[in-house]
């Protein structure tokens, strides 16, 4: 930290003591998330990440619910939600100071990004910050965004040879990517679903591609305020019951919630690697843009994957198979 001033000595301290404390479990980054959108609302990622985080939430509190409980092997379902915990404690580890950083330039009216590398923030995404503060241009920064924390997450957690034998190959996982069960979920307080589903997750331009839908959903011009009067009103707990609660037709499915479902879970830092000095980024992940095959509506699809559930369930009895 050579030449640096004790000003901004101590102002990465402080952004790395607030990234710690907000990164302790999937509840404190998406209220994280939300709360830098509230006060930063030209910063439209924060938004979608939180909304995301919402979701990666009941995809592990539905790992302890009454159907995979029955289906899934303890160690499974550990396995699964550990890879959700690792993914979402990666993305916030390394895009929390660049929201910080960014807050703090806009306070200072000055740009701090070259405090970036500080964070060992990849040398495109500190490009990006640059691009943005002098041009301004909120679909780019946004798009590049995604494509970071898809990028951060692909090695460490996709690729990982851990996760990606006991994960990623499995039977589950397969199951769920060919069923769409992986879906990100935009809810309303009048009990209406948009969203879209990720179909090969392992494969990092969908994971990207996903992303820039996901935007395009959640900025449409008719439902963004809906789906933010959704994230105000409901305090995030990773329960469905957060959803399903507004919905017309009651469903009696019990959802736990989780914190008190699972402990925090205490992360080793890793051998950090900028992927941007070893991959190169795709000029069709930065430039195309995303189209919708499937309609963004999902509120009757919901309710169809969620019989397809029960009856998986209910096949698992009928037919003693063991659990996976």
């Amino acid at each position: 930290m050579n030449h640096l001033t004790i000003h901004e000595i101590e102002t990465i301290r402080q952004i790395k003591g607030e990234t710690d404390k907000k990164n302790l479990d999937n509840i404190s980054r998406t209220d994280a998330y939300f709360t830098f959108f509230k006060q930063n609302p030209e910063i439209i990622w924060s938004f979608l990440a939180s909304m995301v985080s919402r979701n990666g939430g009941w995809n592990m509190c539905d790992l302890e619910g009454n159907i995979f409980r029955e289906i899934l092997e303890p160690n499974t379902r550990k396995d699964l939600f550990l890879t959700f915990e690792r993914a979402n404690w990666l993305i916030f580890h390394d895009v929390y100071p660049q929201l910080m950083l960014y807050q703090y330039s806009t306070k200072i009216n000055r740009p701090m990004f070259h405090l970036l590398p500080y964070f060992k923030c990849s040398e495109f995404i500190q490009k990006e910050w640059v691009k943005y503060w002098k041009e301004g241009n909120r679909e780019r920064l946004t798009t590049a965004l995604i494509i970071n924390e898809q990028n951060v997450i692909h090695e460490p957690v996709i690729q990982h040879p851990v996760y990606k034998k006991q994960v990623f190959h499995s039977w589950i996982f397969n199951f769920q990517d060919w069923l769409h069960f992986s879906c990100v979920l935009f809810p309303t307080c009048g009990g209406e679903l948009y969203g879209a589903s990720v179909n090969g997750f392992r494969s990092l331009s969908k994971r990207i591609n996903l992303g820039k839908r996901l935007v395009k959903i959640l900025t449409h011009p008719r439902l963004f305020p809906f789906f933010v009067d959704f994230a105000e009103k409901t305090p995030h707990t990773g329960s469905r019951n957060d959803y399903e609660k507004y919905f017309k037709t009651k469903t009696n499915r019990k959802s736990p919630i989780l914190r008190a479902t699972y402990p925090i879970i205490e992360h080793n830092h890793y051998e950090y690697e900028d992927w941007s000095k070893s991959r190169l980024v795709s000029p069709v992940w930065l430039h195309l843009s995303a189209r919708h095959r499937h309609t963004t509506h999902l509120t009757d699809w919901y309710f169809e994957k969620s019989n397809q559930l029960e009856l998986l369930l209910a096949l698992h009895k009928t037919t003693h198979i063991k659990k996976i």
